[in-house]
């Protein structure tokens, strides 16, 4: 399996310091203001939600594929909820927002396929101990 790559640099202190993610075709400015409703740039938090949103449609089209049932389009969105801790600051849940449509399915099918994803993707799995709730639209069925 391949290894892929990314890298992170950090300029100054945390709250007015500044950032540069590197990895695949991207490469862009993030920021403290994680911890803030707006700032510019990214942040590692709002990565890990792409990263979640993108793994959980693609593995979720493979698994309808899979069942007879290939789907004209899967969007996820995902929200972050980075919350304080007795640990510290904690990625407590992600929330999904899927829409698929998927020609000739039933609704139990779907459902059934929307878990085993929940709990089944490459990056469900590395984010194990993160709450992960998934609301799924089927639309056209």
């Amino acid at each position: 399996m391949p290894v892929r790559n990314a890298s992170a640099q950090w300029e100054g202190d945390l709250k007015s310091g500044k950032g540069v993610m590197r990895f695949a075709d991207f490469e862009g400015p993030y920021t403290f203001a994680r911890f803030e409703e707006q700032g510019d740039g990214t942040d590692p938090e709002e990565l890990v939600g792409a990263s979640l949103a993108g793994c959980f449609s693609m593995a979720l089209a493979n698994k309808l594929a899979q069942a007879g049932h290939p789907p004209t389009r899967v969007a996820t969105d995902a929200r972050v909820h980075l919350d304080r801790t007795d640990a510290g600051p904690t990625i407590t849940t992600i929330e999904l927002s899927l829409e698929a449509e998927v020609p000739g399915i039933d609704r139990e099918t779907f459902d059934r396929l929307v878990e085993e994803t929940r709990t089944g993707c490459p990056i469900s799995r590395a984010l194990g101990g993160v709450e992960k709730k998934v609301d799924a639209k089927l639309l056209g069925a």
